[in-house]
């Protein structure tokens, strides 16, 4: 522990990370410090430059990514839920890593003080598992919509493990997330 944060990995990768803030709470409600650069300094030994807050709302069902940016705008983004419940998911796209292909997911809660570090090299992605889940995240860089990419979020090669329940006919996709290509096809990093 670090000040007011608590860091593990996301195994099985050493650099997707889980940080727990520290939450006080009483009668009154609570106060957690979101993110602070010198206690992430601290606790992760990383110095990321944010340049960029995003929000989304979203209902139950809605499944976003699996989405990165490529060179030169490469993005690492902190992701939090202030509303709701999302599964969170983190793919390794670097071509020359051991865990090149794999995925690691994570429930993200309101309640938990918890967020991820999603570190530039990795496709992300969440299902929204209840309605008006608000979903926030800090990157890295700015959004290049000529270096942007995907992969799909059902490829078998990848075989993320969704939460049961949520099929292809049952979760709700934007177009792009729908003619995301496989793996094998995708643009990725070396």
């Amino acid at each position: 522990m670090s000040g007011t944060l608590e860091i593990q990995p996301l195994k099985p990768f050493d650099e997707v990370l889980i940080l727990r803030a520290r939450v006080f709470g009483d009668a009154r409600g609570f106060f957690l410090e979101s993110f602070n650069a010198k206690t992430f300094r601290e606790a992760t030994g990383l110095t990321p430059n944010f340049v960029q807050d995003n929000h989304s709302r979203s209902a139950r069902g809605v499944l976003r990514g699996i989405h990165y940016q490529l060179p030169p705008h490469v993005q690492g983004k902190l992701v939090r839920v202030v509303t709701g419940a999302v599964f969170d998911v983190a793919v390794d796209l670097r071509r020359s890593s051991p865990t090149f292909g794999k995925w690691a997911g994570h429930t993200l809660t309101p309640d938990s003080g918890e967020m991820l570090w999603i570190p530039p090299g990795f496709g992300h992605g969440f299902l929204v598992l209840e309605d008006n889940t608000d979903f926030l995240y800090k990157t890295t860089d700015f959004y290049a919509p000529t270096a942007e990419a995907s992969v799909a979020w059902s490829d078998p090669t990848i075989g993320i493990q969704w939460p049961e329940g949520f099929t292809e006919g049952s979760v709700k996709l934007s177009e792009k997330d729908r003619q995301a290509p496989q793996l094998q096809k995708a643009k990725v990093f070396e």
